[in-house]
């Protein structure tokens, strides 16, 4: 099968780079964020910076909407138009966003409706994160198709690697995490006066609070320390982090030193992901053992 056939898409939720969905040919589906009753397309209206900026001047909640069935099956539609043979598409948490949900729908509609298109094949993965965890798979796919795997070997790539896909990530500022309900107000609010930091688990669609450190100074190693305990040995991991460069360079320093090898990429979180989690954020992201 000719590789250019297949096509790799993901949506604005995986935060890969500009550089990386340029260079791999990667679509990447822009989420709808409303903020101070605008609504913006992300990565089109803004980059990143712009968008700590706006979250900075504005007192209102951020609200992400859901990529819809129709916005999906106009997608399909204009894929199968253009000559693909097969689209995958690895796409957001389906705990968090009923995005992944909608795609399924979408399929069943197409193939309803556009009986022409028999042959034209729609494999949807549920990303079962955000940001690198699912991020990083869609660039590798991307790598795979480029080397001429065929649409079987990255589906079972893709099939493999999610479930065993795990971040660990620390949040400084609680007053985003509890205006979206990801964490408890009344926690957050106790949380800043004595000063407790979490350190957030994402697996297997679930968020959890992993640890909780006392001010800003242990954050960083407690992530460093827990990613060391569950990431498969030798195996590449990524950087996350938002509007603040230190603590990427302090996290990158002590993975570096602890693995004697530097990060595979780094991710910097997008709207999707500051909209509930601030903007600084520092975390890695791996491969379980």
């Amino acid at each position: 099968m000719n590789m250019s056939n297949i096509k790799i898409m993901t949506d604005s939720a995986s935060d890969i780079s500009y550089e990386d969905e340029e260079r791999y040919s990667i679509s990447v589906i822009p989420f709808p964020i409303t903020l101070g009753g605008k609504t913006y397309t992300s990565r089109v209206d803004f980059d990143n910076e712009q968008f700590y900026d706006l979250l900075a001047q504005s007192s209102d909640m951020p609200m992400t909407s859901q990529i819809t069935p129709f916005q999906f099956m106009e997608i399909y539609l204009e894929q199968a138009r253009a000559g693909v043979s097969d689209l995958i598409l690895v796409l957001i948490n389906s705990k968090g966003s009923a995005t992944y949900d909608c795609s399924l729908q979408a399929i069943a509609m197409f193939k309803d409706e556009h009986p022409e298109f028999s042959d034209f094949g729609i494999h949807s993965f549920d990303g079962m994160g955000y940001n690198a965890i699912y991020g990083s798979v869609v660039v590798q796919s991307a790598r795979m198709r480029e080397a001429g795997a065929s649409v079987e070997e990255i589906c079972a790539y893709i099939r493999g690697i999610l479930p065993r896909r795990e971040i660990y990530f620390g949040i400084y500022d609680l007053k985003y995490a509890a205006r979206s309900g990801r964490i408890p107000t009344a926690a957050a609010f106790l949380g800043n006066k004595l000063n407790l930091k979490p350190v957030m688990k994402i697996f297997d669609r679930e968020i959890s609070t992993a640890f909780k450190c006392r001010g800003e100074k242990n954050l960083v190693k407690k992530i460093m320390e827990l990613s060391l305990e569950d990431m498969e040995p030798g195996s590449p991991y990524e950087l996350i982090y938002g509007s603040d460069r230190e603590c990427l360079e302090e996290l990158r320093s002590l993975m570096t030193e602890a693995l004697g090898y530097g990060p595979a990429a780094e991710y910097q979180i997008g709207a999707a992901v500051a909209a509930n989690a601030g903007p600084r954020v520092v975390g890695a992201a791996f491969t379980r053992r």
